[in-house]
């Protein structure tokens, strides 16, 4: 049975803006799935969607046999990580201690608010921090770090809930090409090492066809491709990034040069 399934969804947003079309699609467990798309096709959303963040207006999500919603949050993150385009790290605190706030999810109410953990919680910990090569960096304060190092401990914070699902939200939109590699070498080898289903939104063709089993490609709130990197034709880049009305799309020639 697939990880994520997502049945007929549409968001339409207070203002009326319908960020999402009658999204259907399938992600099965253990896969590496890239949802490529320029911005303001719905990724985002979409990805808020899986995650709880967000309630669809129409249809519904679900992770293995429970349906995603806000009012479930707690008990999704407990199998859902997310890893941001920012980081969202708490800058004064320590990179361990950034790491243990993905174990919030396992602890009661009042563990959670006075972020007491156990010896267990710190030995994950350790172990993700060992895996994303920070272990020298566990005492250092977040906001020492590089944007690489950065995003590394948001990859071992999402680790550390002992997640069936990683969501990435535009990971390397903030770092330079070295650290973008090597985070997707991370990623990747989480999924493959581990059987995380790892979904990851990007803008660079190059990165999803290299690291993609599948890519899932979005325009305007609709899913426009759904195949493999070896089928990512230019017609497709074409029906990815073309905007209406505009001939000389910037967007389209830079994802038509990566085809």
């Amino acid at each position: 049975m697939s990880t994520i399934s997502i049945r007929s969804v549409s968001k339409r947003f207070p203002n009326g803006f319908e960020a999402l079309k009658g999204i259907d699609t399938e992600i099965a467990s253990g896969s590496f799935t890239i949802i490529l798309g320029p911005s303001g096709a719905g990724k985002s959303t979409l990805l808020r969607l899986m995650n709880g963040l967000e309630n669809p207006t129409t249809g519904e999500v679900r992770i293995g046999d429970e349906t995603v919603c806000r009012e479930k949050f707690r008990s999704i993150r407990s199998r859902v990580a997310m890893v941001f385009q920012q980081f969202n790290l708490v800058d004064r605190l320590t990179v361990v201690t950034n790491v243990l706030t993905g174990r919030l999810a396992q602890r009661s109410w009042v563990g959670s608010v006075f972020y007491l953990f156990r010896k267990e919680d710190m030995d994950i910990a350790q172990d993700v921090l060992s895996r994303v090569d920070l272990t020298d960096k566990a005492w250092s304060r977040a906001d020492k770090l590089s944007g690489g190092q950065q995003q590394r401990v948001g990859i071992a914070r999402a680790l550390a809930q002992q997640p069936k699902v990683i969501l990435a939200d535009e990971p390397v939109a903030s770092l330079d090409p070295v650290s973008s590699e090597e985070i997707m070498m991370l990623l990747r080898e989480i999924c493959d090492q581990d059987g995380i289903t790892v979904v990851v939104n990007l803008h660079q063709v190059e990165l999803a066809k290299r690291f993609a089993d599948r890519i899932i490609g979005m325009n305007s709130g609709r899913i426009v491709f759904d195949g493999s990197p070896q089928q990512m034709s230019p017609d497709a880049l074409h029906a990815i990034y073309k905007r209406d009305g505009i001939e000389n799309d910037t967007s389209l020639n830079l994802a038509l040069a990566y085809a």
